[in-house]
């Protein structure tokens, strides 16, 4: 008695594709259609057990859904002038409405209750023109990401030129520290100036000689010389280290 006829479709129907390298697992997928009203048993058999990983193998299929199977080729050196004879049965049958055992079911099922398809396997590498693009891509990819990480490496660098809370208050506070020393050095000089001012009249009212007075006047000369030079270091100091403050905070 002829057997009934394959209730699930597949696809594909009739060649399982299978496109390199073979230097590493390939998976095709095979999708197994249920379009009746009635659950449906399956089991998927090859004729080189060794060289695939079928995953599920076997089951059931609701009324009205689908699932994929995936079929693992595992590696293995490709010889393009051989042909591959590996090929693909897929059984079913349909399933009992009281069914609690499905491998129960499969030892006692009728072969007029068996239904199968069968499917070829089918290896391709890939042309020249794919290769060649699979490396630009593969280029572009490493390109960004090198970029990228280019990008994160230069992140640090110049996050630590710049000064932190703690530096930045420290030089704001040796900048009013010479603020000060600045204000206290003009009142030092403002009052030696009146000291001296004070002492050029003494020494005009007492009569004393010129000479006595000239040397007073250049000694106090030499003093407003010596502080007013102290006062310009100062402000040159503090002028640098405004710029520098400035260019950290750009």
């Amino acid at each position: 008695m002829a057997r009934p006829e394959q209730v699930l479709v597949l696809e594909p129907q009739h060649e399982l594709k299978f496109r390199g390298p073979f230097t590493d697992v390939v998976t095709a997928t095979l999708k197994l259609t249920n379009p009746t009203d009635r659950n449906v048993c399956f089991k998927v058999k090859t004729t080189a057990p060794r060289r695939y990983c079928v995953r599920p193998n076997s089951g059931i299929i609701d009324a009205g859904t689908s699932i994929n199977v995936s079929v693992m080729l595992q590696p293995f050196d490709y010889d393009p002038n051989e042909k591959s004879k590996h090929k693909f049965m897929v059984q079913s049958m349909l399933a009992p409405y009281d069914m609690t055992d499905m491998e129960g079911v499969w030892k006692e099922a009728k072969p007029e209750e068996l239904m199968d398809s069968k499917l070829r396997c089918a290896f391709e590498m890939p042309l020249e023109n794919d290769k060649t693009h699979e490396s630009e891509t593969n280029k572009t990819v490493s390109s960004s990401a090198s970029s990228v990480k280019t990008e994160h490496s230069t992140l640090p660098k110049s996050a630590s030129a710049s000064l932190d809370d703690g530096e930045v208050k420290k030089i704001m506070e040796e900048c009013k520290r010479l603020q000060m020393e600045v204000q206290r050095l003009r009142e030092e000089n403002k009052q030696i100036r009146e000291d001296d001012g004070l002492r050029k009249r003494k020494v005009t009212s007492m009569g004393a000689p010129h000479s006595s007075s000239s040397s007073a006047m250049a000694t106090s000369a030499m003093r407003d010389e010596g502080l007013s030079t102290r006062i310009l270091a100062l402000c040159v100091l503090f002028f640098v280290i405004g710029v520098i403050i400035g260019k950290l905070a750009l």
